[in-house]
């Protein structure tokens, strides 16, 4: 009997996954366990497998199908079974979209809003599976045009690229008209391009004279344009809210609309931070977020009502402390967690942190690495913010939100010095927690950092 490849449900919050990839076509045999497409969901890139043994006997959907969760995706038939008659009990999910392996098969490209949003100085969207197949072939995203939903670059974008790639334009010849040594010196004195005139010598070879007439006569200026030119409007673009943008946009409102969220914020001095951090770099590569990290985790040791989550009517104090790091793609934002980072050395979370941030940006993070978290950190300091609000990433009942560190003057020890300072900004469910013990876990985690984030853990 035919067996139904359904999408699956990774995580709580996934409603719907996007078909990246087919590793079968209909008609070829697969077996129970063998991967048979790829999806993406708003927080990975999947392998899903077959759940039985037989032919291909239909895929429902093209690539790019968004499929909502529990849906039949393929059909696999027994062996022995006829295969079209099993296919003829189905229709497809997207009839518009074969659902096939073949390059060939990849709709024509064309100088759509892809090019338009990179002639814009855009960035122009690339799924996850894209980004990874372009990473092995040294090949820049930003040079394809996307073929999927709003100019967006697909993985069949990027490997038509490889399966034919654009030959080098070779060089434009030099149409420069060939000059006299006697007509250029001339045309130095006189402040004249020689580009400009046409040669009257052998093979339109300007000559002195050529200059000398265009010195005795000269063409009058242009008289000045009575209005400015004015440059035409740059025309709207639409830009279809879907994939991992979508589920941003969902989450992040409804994380507002059912939680009862406030904002804490307080400056600290980590003058002593950055002395820290210099000292340890001699050991191994490590950046300010794996201090804030180890110090969020152990704040939460201090904290546990803020290392918790409310289900239903109960308040659940998670006994595991994994904190999760906010990483910036195109699409928008992920966050790979960093498991047990109450346990770890600075060393092994600056590690942990510096692979998931690669995985997260190549589209290759797992989803044990995306899921789980219990506490959330975004460092916008890069991008030269002080300090902005962060919104609960739910059901977590607290994020910690990072800006730039500044030099400001400041009294210390009873006189007035520069010192380094940092704002914090804590987010949190009121539901879960008050405002007096979410500002002490906010003041145990600036105590640790000011002083340089010495706790009893050892750092390497």
């Amino acid at each position: 009997m035919a067996a139904e490849v359904v999408m699956p449900k990774f995580g709580l919050t996934m409603v719907e996954g996007t078909i990246q990839r087919w590793f079968k076509n209909e008609g070829e045999a697969i077996n129970e366990g063998e991967a048979l497409f790829e999806v993406e969901t708003e927080k990975v890139l999947y392998e899903v497998e077959s759940t039985a043994s037989g032919v291909v006997a239909k895929l429902l959907y093209g690539l790019e199908a968004v499929v909502p969760v529990g849906l039949p995706v393929a059909v696999i038939a027994e062996a022995g079974e006829d295969i079209v008659e099993v296919a003829a009990g189905y229709s497809d999910g997207t009839p518009a979209a074969p659902a096939t392996t073949s390059p060939a098969a990849s709709p024509p490209r064309s100088s759509g809003s892809a090019a338009s949003a990179a002639a814009d100085g855009e960035r122009t969207p690339v799924t996850p599976a894209a980004r990874k197949l372009a990473a092995q072939h040294h090949i820049d995203p930003a040079s394809l045009t996307g073929t999927g939903p709003g100019g967006r670059i697909t993985r069949e974008d990027v490997q038509q690229a490889v399966d034919s790639p654009t030959p080098a334009t070779p060089p434009a010849p030099d149409k420069r008209a060939p000059v006299t040594p006697a007509a250029r010196k001339l045309a130095a004195q006189h402040h004249i391009d020689p580009a400009s005139l046409t040669g009257t010598g052998p093979g339109g070879r300007i000559t002195r004279e050529d200059v000398q007439q265009a010195v005795d006569s000269p063409t009058p200026a242009p008289p000045p344009a009575l209005t400015p030119a004015v440059p035409a409007p740059a025309a709207s673009q639409s830009v279809p809210l879907r994939g991992m943008r979508k589920v941003i946009a969902e989450r992040m409102h409804k994380s507002l609309q059912n939680t009862a969220q406030l904002t804490l914020t307080t400056e600290v001095d980590v003058t002593q931070l950055i002395e820290r951090r210099e000292q340890v770099r001699r050991a191994f590569n490590t950046t300010y977020n794996d201090f804030i990290i180890q110090a969020c985790a152990h704040a939460l040791l201090q904290h546990p009502r803020m290392n918790a989550s409310l289900e239903g009517d109960a308040i659940q104090l998670h006994r595991a402390v994994h904190v999760g790091l906010a990483v910036a793609l195109d699409e928008g934002l992920i966050v790979p967690v960093i498991h047990d980072a109450d346990k770890k050395p600075l060393k092994i979370i600056a590690e942990e942190a510096r692979a998931l941030a690669e995985k997260a940006r190549a589209g290759t993070l797992k989803l044990e690495e995306v899921s789980r978290g219990t506490f959330t950190v975004s460092n916008l300091g890069m991008a030269g913010v002080d300090a902005f609000t962060p919104i609960l990433n739910s059901p977590q009942t607290g994020i910690l939100g990072v800006g730039r560190i500044g030099d400001k003057p400041v009294v210390y020890q009873g006189e007035i010095a520069k010192r380094s300072m940092l704002v914090l900004s804590l987010t949190f469910d009121h539901r879960v927690i008050d405002g007096a013990p979410a500002g002490a876990f906010l003041g145990s985690v600036a105590e640790l950092l000011s002083h340089g984030n010495r706790i009893a853990l050892a750092v390497d």
